[in-house]
């Protein structure tokens, strides 16, 4: 529950703090003192939308913050686990600065406004003074019945399957509308694709034939020269070694006295025999392995050839092929089966509308076991509200078409005066009545709410006298065992409240401030004559508003 507000510098709060408790605690006080401020500030703290207007006069920011406890709020607290925010206490923070900006916090840590909003639908319900307004519309209708048939996660996964349904039959449409394009880029991707894949180029290949050409190319001039070095080397015709071996013979018979002088022009000749012998062998062996192959040279030419006039085909470098190939591919594959994607789609929606229409039914039929409770109990609530002779029910029949939230359309309906028939809301009711019916229909809400917190805001507009009275004993009920704040202008209401929350306007230094204080048994004693007399307060006023507030009290212990 609401355990404490903080509001500094907002609307003509300069400072507030409030510890709120558990039970009914009455909002009340003179017309423009600034109830709604109360509800304002802890609206934003929940993600309402804020404007520079939100901000004092004179100040650069408002600043507000409200702290839950939420030792009973299990989906709060998984809330914040799921988020890895701390989760043993929960404080929601605003700032709002006067260009009408705003920062959020949640214990200390930054978040969205969508946040706040978000874990806020999981801290507190709040009525509106206009929620009568809303009851006019069929669309509240729908979404009150499912939140008191509690299958809202039902109807979730209907709105899900809703969504991928159409989605499906949007593609569908696409596709089928698209279908001439499509086929002709599609045998467009297939020629090429066929084309590069007759290529089939590796993604290193191109270096491999380039070099490959190369030496092909090059393999008839490197076999001739080498041939002919190995003939000057070791041809008996001319050939260097034999020619140097027969120096050295020849050298070697002179007499001794000659052969000394000439023994390292021998030795040199020796050192040069033996690497002419060497090189003749590296030739031997390179002309014995030299292959002259044709056909293959001209196969990689042709290759390269066709490479080349693949790539400037696609205005691109031929080492870009293989990402080439692998892109249309991919594009080829995605439209490849388009037929049969249209069959497949074609039973993809017909498969996704009829578990649609599967779960449907069952939430129709949830919603008409609801609408009879949801009449019955509302019907009960009108009696005690002095509309006893008014007939409730809740109608749930079928739309035309589908719908996100299934194939129902669900309206209230009321029959004011007896013999007549049940007519919808807007057509019947007068004012007071449709507020007392709105109020019959919260109560029924806040009863089946999960959340322990409700907020009233003035939902007891156009009720006066005991109807009023009742009115409170249904909202002090309500707070038992949880929390209620209710801002009323009734002192039949507010004397039913376990607290008394007074606002009042003064003025301090030609500057307009609101301030609020829990008011004690002396304090709602001079309230509720306040509220039943006007500015002056007589001696019979102020007993009529003791014995109101003690018979109030009392009643309900």
């Amino acid at each position: 529950m609401l355990t404490e507000l903080a509001i500094r510098d907002f609307a003509i709060v300069d400072h507030l703090e409030l510890e709120l408790d558990g039970g009914m605690t009455a909002i009340t006080g003179e017309t423009g003192a600034g109830k709604s401020i109360l509800l304002g500030a802890l609206g934003l703290c929940l993600g309402e939308r804020s404007d520079a207007g939100n901000v004092r006069h004179g100040q650069s920011r408002a600043d507000l913050s409200a702290r839950f406890d939420i030792n009973a709020l299990p989906a709060a607290r998984e809330w914040l686990e799921n988020r890895e925010l701390p989760s043993e206490d929960c404080l929601l923070r605003r700032v709002v600065t006067k260009s009408g900006r705003s920062k959020a916090w949640i214990n200390g840590q930054p978040v969205t406004i969508a946040d706040l909003k978000s874990l806020g639908e999981n801290l507190i319900e709040i009525h509106g003074q206009h929620a009568h307004q809303a009851l006019l519309r069929e669309e509240t209708h729908l979404r009150l019945l499912d939140d008191l048939a509690g299958h809202r996660s039902s109807v979730m996964e209907l709105a899900e399957l809703y969504r991928q349904w159409q989605a499906t039959r949007r593609k569908l449409k696409r596709l089928s509308e698209d279908g001439d394009e499509l086929r002709a880029r599609r045998q467009l991707l297939r020629y090429q694709v066929d084309e590069l894949e007759q290529l089939a180029l590796g993604d290193d290949e191109l270096a491999s034939l380039e070099e490959e050409q190369q030496n092909l190319a090059h393999a008839e001039m490197r076999l001739t020269e080498s041939q002919f070095a190995l003939n000057c080397c070791d041809s008996e015709e001319g050939g260097a070694l034999p020619m140097l071996r027969q120096a050295m013979q020849r050298l070697s018979a002179l007499p001794g006295s000659d052969k000394g002088s000439l023994a390292n022009a021998i030795a040199m000749l020796g050192d040069a025999s033996i690497q002419l012998e060497e090189a003749g062998r590296e030739l031997g062996q390179l002309v014995a392995n030299v292959e002259l192959d044709p056909e293959r040279l001209a196969w990689v030419e042709q290759r390269l050839s066709e490479t080349h006039r693949i790539a400037r085909k696609h205005h691109l470098s031929p080492e870009e092929i293989p990402a080439l190939h692998q892109r249309l591919s991919q594009e080829l594959a995605g439209l490849e089966g388009s037929d049969d994607d249209l069959e497949e789609l074609s039973q993809e929606a017909d498969t996704l509308k009829a578990h649609w229409r599967e779960l449907a039914e069952k939430v129709s039929l949830s919603r008409q076991h609801a609408a009879k409770r949801f009449g019955t109990e509302v019907q009960q609530q009108l009696a005690f509200l002095a509309m006893g002779k008014a007939r409730f029910e809740v109608e749930v029949c079928r739309r035309e078409t589908a719908a996100p939230d299934g194939m129902d359309q669900v309206r209230f309906l009321i029959a004011a005066n007896p013999g007549q028939p049940p007519r919808p809301l807007a057509k019947v009711a007068s004012g007071g009545e449709l507020s007392r019916i709105s109020l019959a229909i919260q109560v029924i809400a806040a009863q089946h709410s999960t959340i322990p917190s409700l907020v009233f805001d003035e939902v007891d507009v156009g009720i006066s006298g005991a109807t009023a009275e009742i009115v409170g004993q249904l909202l002090r009920r309500l707070g038992h065992g949880g929390q209620v704040l209710t801002v009323t202008h009734l002192p039949q209401v507010a004397a039913q409240a376990h607290h008394h929350l007074h606002i009042q306007k003064q003025t301090e230094d030609d500057t307009a401030l609101s301030r609020m204080a829990l008011l004690d048994e002396a304090g709602r004693v001079g309230e509720l004559a306040r509220m039943l007399g006007g500015v002056t307060l007589s001696d019979q006023t102020l007993a009529h508003a003791r014995e109101m507030l003690n018979a109030s009290q009392g009643a309900q212990h």
